[in-house]
């Protein structure tokens, strides 16, 4: 009830991000309530189908957990442990609210599904998609309401997780976040990153050798790629994620190199300072973004029937969105980290226009970075598909 009550009270722009989660949520349930209604016909496949399902909602977990991150009411402020609010039971609350958001986006998948497939009546495009929905079969209720919970569940223990008070830091670790005049210590992800970047695009090579009948099916289409592409790909995300803040820092780097002036140190400087925060959703953005390359150039010029449907596409649409928004939701919480700094350095006379210049140089250096490896990566997945 307490976080029904904050969820009253917030900003419009919080409560778009919001709505924009429990659409997220909605459909993926959707898209695991479609996997359930073709594994009613075909129970062979139903296995595979939902584990590919795993990645639409993993993204959809991580843009659940940045929004919660975002959110005023999680903050800690000065007097709510007095009344019972600390650390430990705004996180809870924030779990809880992510919890609401993410049922209420699986309650509509649930009254759309019904509704295509023609249980529930009176509305227009009554039963539109019985044949692909099986409405001839009877649909499990108890399965169909463990697949909805599966993501309100999975994003309210991670939002939980991410926003758990650390009752102790390292020595030499700040509590509070680092601001640009104090740089932090450089991520050390990225041996580790680049060991599973490669061992994605080997398990990736070698799965692509595979025998012809090892497939691994997609939603909406009766064929796939192979069962270990998806793991290659799996582990080349999670290597970008690690090695992404390393990649940022060194972005920062790059721009204090030689002599800078007031804007490239200051550019520098705060994206160091940010490497963690950002680094991560960046790298998971380069992931589908390479992953989106290398689709496109192995089946864009390709003749014949391509590895997609409506439920591919929308379980695509939904990992694309769900990682740009959670980079821009990333980049939102940044930008109000550093606030005070940017107040501090406007009243001491610095002109506006260096402030967003030195925001310019930090876009630029971040694409000059991640693009060559983004598309490198794009280029080694795709090699031996061909």
């Amino acid at each position: 009830m307490l976080a029904l009550r904050l969820a009253r009270g917030t900003h419009p722009l919080v409560l778009l991000r919001r709505l924009l989660v429990s659409a997220a949520s909605a459909g993926v349930g959707f898209l695991l309530l479609c996997t359930l209604g073709h594994a009613v016909g075909h129970p062979g496949a139903s296995v595979l189908r939902l584990l590919w399902c795993a990645v639409p909602v993993a993204a959809t977990a991580h843009f659940a957990v940045a929004v919660a991150r975002t959110d005023p009411s999680t903050r800690p402020r000065p007097g709510l442990s007095a009344v019972g609010l600390g650390p430990a039971r705004l996180a809870v609350i924030a779990a809880a609210s992510t919890a609401v958001t993410c049922t209420l986006g699986s309650a509509v998948a649930l009254l759309v599904y019904l509704h295509l497939r023609g249980d529930i009546t009176g509305l227009p495009f009554d039963g539109a998609a019985a044949g692909l929905l099986a409405a001839d079969q009877p649909m499990p209720v108890a399965a169909a309401l463990t697949l909805l919970a599966v993501l309100p569940v999975t994003a309210s223990v991670a939002a939980g997780l991410a926003l758990r008070p650390r009752s102790a830091t390292r020595p030499g670790e700040r509590s509070d976040p680092v601001h640009p005049e104090e740089p932090a210590p450089a991520p050390n992800g990225l041996p580790w990153g680049c060991v599973l970047i490669t061992a994605g695009l080997a398990v990736e090579t070698y799965a692509s050798r595979g025998a012809p009948g090892s497939s691994f099916p997609m939603p909406g289409h009766p064929e796939g790629s192979p069962a270990g592409l998806l793991g290659g790909w799996a582990l080349t995300a999670l290597g970008l994620a690690l090695a992404g803040p390393a990649l940022a820092h060194f972005s920062g780097r790059l721009l204090q190199l030689g002599r800078p002036g007031a804007a490239r140190l200051l550019a520098g400087r705060v994206l160091m300072a940010e490497a963690r925060r950002i680094g991560r959703p960046l790298g998971v953005v380069c992931a589908v973004a390479s992953a989106v390359i290398a689709a496109a150039a192995l089946y864009g010029g390709r003749p014949g029937p391509h590895p997609s449907g409506p439920l591919t596409g929308l379980g695509a649409g939904l990992v694309m969105s769900c990682t740009v928004a959670t980079l821009l939701t990333a980049t939102l919480e940044s930008r109000h980290a550093r606030a005070h700094t940017t107040a501090a350095l406007l009243s001491l006379g610095a002109p506006a226009a260096t402030l967003r210049g030195a925001a310019a140089l930090r876009t630029l250096a971040l694409l000059a970075v991640f693009t060559p490896v983004t598309a490198t990566i794009a280029k080694l997945a795709a090699l031996p598909l061909h």
